[in-house]
């Protein structure tokens, strides 16, 4: 029986392998050789390879040979020539965007070169393309205009990404993925991002687990490689490599981008430049994340928003007495700095729970609806750890809120270093938590505790972001692994914020007033302080 040759992989493969061994091939010269095949073949895949970098010595050869062939053969064409060098520079120049040159420097670059090569040619047509000064024009001319070429950042990336999908097929099998295959790929503006098949038998989570191997494969830096899978298919997955962080820098906060709470609001900037925008209405949050990641920053953010909204009352718990959340005094209804304070406070939020619910089943309704006139609360309780372990009474306040407050747009927000369950306290706190917001941890399973049991293994690494103000955001809306940044609010950008937003600030409804004079129904009432009120 006849053997099928080699294919060209499994001769790599197999040297691969001899490599390895330690064997390593040689080549045998003899005068029986024909080299003239041998040398083509190399040639071409030379110039195959540097095809992009050979781009400009191949456009003035073009224009050199086009310049011979017009002056011998059509002479009086120069007119022409001239006519089509400006309409073709000109529709460059208009639209072309639409032939990917998405910069108007990238698009004057392009009509510049048809105008030079048109108007050579056009010369070059009537005096021939060797009398002087064409080729020193020419190769001047040349010269000048591609150092841009060369230098252009994404020539540079999309040859990059082109030997990356020449070497995949080597670099896959080498990283434990063997069979799998590049479908596509874009460069943008931070580097560039493909799609992949995977081989059969092979999950998105077997590649999340060889991240490191890729990124050597690939020759990128430590982080720069992200995976994401593609809902529609289990053997799918999108590979991003970011080789210039678009998140090395802090991003100035824009202002706030809602004006009521019934709208998403924005939390910070995404890798790809879109926005993060989380809707808080009837969802409790829990924001993590060790001292010095931005978790601060993040509370600064969240408050920033829902001051601006004059549907939604704020209360504070900070235990820090009052370190964090002070520079927001004047928009908050009510701060609490002690355990007692912060006991009197989740009591009397669950008494507007309670008189609320009263309320909507005595209408027949199913949710509040918030408005100015009957604004939604929000309670934040910065440090929550410090909550449970200086004031364990309020812990059952906290947890009938998380278990209840929804429908009566009651709704809780826990910010916390690390929430394990001795911090979070015993109770239904975290489960109940839909919106977890991760900044930077240290061990893999302070990722779990955030944003959910299995997170980690599933691509959600917060353990490796290395900014403070990154984070990672797990809600309804936002079921993908995807890095970002939060704004940064300065001292100064607190204050006159919370100065702007702080005259249109609502009061409570008559209904949660009436509620907190009569105290939380089926709850032991015991003379507590006041807690502050501004």
């Amino acid at each position: 029986m006849r053997r099928r040759p080699l294919s060209r992989h499994r001769i790599q493969r197999n040297a691969r392998r001899l490599r390895r061994s330690g064997v390593e091939p040689m080549m045998l010269l003899n005068d029986d050789m024909d080299f003239g095949s041998v040398a083509l073949v190399v040639a071409g895949r030379w110039f195959w390879r540097y095809r992009s970098d050979l781009a400009p010595l191949n456009t003035v050869l073009l224009a050199l040979t086009g310049g011979v062939v017009l002056h011998s053969s059509y002479p009086t064409w120069w007119s022409t020539v001239l006519v089509l060098t400006g309409g073709i520079a000109g529709t460059l120049a208009l639209f072309g965007r639409w032939v990917n040159l998405a910069r108007s420097a990238e698009r004057g670059y392009a009509s510049v070169i048809v105008l030079l090569i048109g108007g050579w040619l056009a010369a070059a047509t009537v005096i021939g393309p060797f009398t002087p000064p064409l080729p020193a024009v020419l190769g001047i001319g040349g010269f000048v205009l591609a150092v841009p070429w060369w230098a252009h950042r994404r020539r540079r990336a999309r040859v990059r990404v082109e030997r990356a999908l020449d070497a995949w097929p080597e670099i896959s099998e080498a990283v434990g993925l063997a069979g799998s295959r590049i479908q596509s790929a874009v460069v943008d503006l931070w580097g560039w991002r493909a799609r992949i098949a995977l081989a059969r038998g092979q999950t998105v989570e077997d590649a999340i687990g060889r991240l490191p191997a890729i990124e050597s494969g690939l020759g990128t830096r430590r982080g720069a490689a992200r995976i994401q899978p593609i809902p529609e298919r289990a053997n799918r997955l999108e590979l991003r490599i970011i080789e210039t962080d678009p998140h090395a820098d802090a991003i100035g906060w824009p202002g706030s981008s809602v004006t009521s709470i019934t709208q998403p609001i924005e939390l910070g900037v995404f890798e790809d430049g879109s926005s993060v925008r989380v809707s808080l209405l009837r969802r409790h949050a829990l924001v993590g994340g060790v001292a010095g990641s931005g978790k601060s920053g993040g509370v600064n953010v969240i408050l920033g928003n829902l001051s601006a909204c004059p549907d939604v009352i704020v209360w504070g718990i900070d235990l820090k007495r009052g370190m964090e959340l002070l520079p927001w005094v004047s928009c908050l209804d009510r701060l609490a700095t002690t355990p007692r304070e912060a006991e009197t406070l989740l009591r009397d939020a669950v008494a507007i729970l309670d008189g609320r619910a009263a309320t909507l089943a005595q209408r027949g309704e199913r949710t509040w609806e918030p408005s100015a006139e009957a604004p939604a609360l929000i309670l934040l309780v910065d440090e929550y750890a410090e909550l449970v372990e200086d004031a364990p009474g309020a812990v059952r306040y906290a947890d009938s809120i998380a278990r209840r407050g929804r429908a009566p747009a009651t709704t809780l927000i826990a910010a916390t270093q690390r929430p394990s369950q001795k911090a979070m306290g015993s109770g239904a706190v975290r489960s109940q938590m839909d919106v977890r917001i991760s900044f930077r941890v240290r061990e893999r399973r302070d990722v779990d505790l955030i944003l959910g049991q299995g997170m980690h293994k599933a691509g959600w690494h917060a353990d490796a972001l290395d900014a403070p103000g990154k984070f990672l955001v797990s809600a309804p809306e936002h079921d993908l692994p995807r890095r970002a940044r939060t704004y940064l609010l300065e001292d100064e950008t607190v204050r006159h914020a919370a100065g702007r937003h702080a005259p249109r600030r609502p009061a409570l409804d008559p209904v949660s007033v009436t509620a907190v004079e009569d105290g939380p129904d089926g709850m032991v009432e015991e003379p507590q302080e006041t807690c502050t009120a501004t």
